[in-house]
């Protein structure tokens, strides 16, 4: 595992439950204490932990959502091939809603190649990818900005939201699960989320297999409120079963990545 990877892994655990222990994480994840307490210490400098005897708890007032930075290289096989099959369902001209996240910045860069579109994003980090790209209007969702994970929430964004509406909505989640539905470790951002549902005809949730049958904190939208999922290839039985026709699963050589830094 990644040293990335772990220690999303960590953080997204000790959001959601308040508390991670230092030998059972290295049990569980096959490695020395020693790297486990290296792990901890390096959330601890950067705000996001408070180390205790033997473990840690989060930071009190920590935004509940992982840095931009520790997810956007992960994974990106998978994110673009999601992202590749996800954008089939627009057409040139049409209107869509990214939610912030690294799999909806990869529907962004899928979209290059369609004309005429409107984009519809809280996300800054997307905005100026596409601000870039010629023949595309761009609306920004004004709001109060969540630092590392460059988006944009509040009330602000959910009124901006509320006066337009979309073709569809492309909707990111931490966790996926068929009982709890689709789930988010920020609450802030769970009310956004709902609007950009609402505002759209049609709402794509993308999600890289690691994602499912996990639960977070707050609940965005029951699965059978969305119309499609898009996941890749490793997400098996049962929950794969469970979702249905709803859910789309993406061999991951499907995708040609060009990706934002190679233009």
């Amino acid at each position: 595992m990644l040293t990335s990877t772990r220690r999303r892994e960590i953080l997204h655990r000790l959001i959601t439950d308040g508390y991670v222990e230092a030998k059972t994480l290295a049990d569980e994840m096959g490695v020395d204490a020693s790297t486990i307490r290296r792990d901890l210490d390096a959330l601890a400098r950067a705000g996001q932990a408070q180390r205790t005897h033997g473990g840690a708890r989060p930071t009190p007032g920590v935004t509940a959502k992982l840095p931009y930075a520790m997810k956007e290289n992960e994974r990106l096989d998978a994110k673009s091939a999601i992202a590749q099959t996800a954008v089939d369902f627009v057409r040139d001209g049409d209107t869509v809603i990214l939610d912030s996240g690294s799999t909806t910045y990869e529907i962004a860069v899928a979209l290059r190649h369609r004309t005429g579109l409107t984009v519809i994003t809280n996300d800054l980090r997307i905005a100026k990818y596409v601000a870039g790209l010629p023949e595309t209007r761009l609306l920004v969702a004004g709001g109060e900005l969540l630092g590392s994970a460059f988006t944009l929430v509040g009330e602000h964004a959910i009124a901006f939201l509320s006066e337009y509406t979309a073709n569809w909505a492309f909707i990111g989640a931490d966790a996926v699960d068929f009982e709890a539905g689709i789930t988010n470790m920020n609450t802030l951002e769970v009310p956004l989320k709902r609007a950009m549902i609402t505002a759209a005809t049609g709402t794509i949730v993308v999600a890289d297999s690691s994602k499912f049958g996990r639960r977070a904190l707050a609940r965005i939208a029951g699965t059978e409120e969305v119309d499609h999922i898009v996941t890749d290839e490793e997400l098996g039985p049962p929950l794969s079963d469970r979702l249905g026709e709803r859910l789309i699963r993406v061999p991951l050589g499907s995708a040609s990545r060009t990706t934002a830094r190679e233009h």
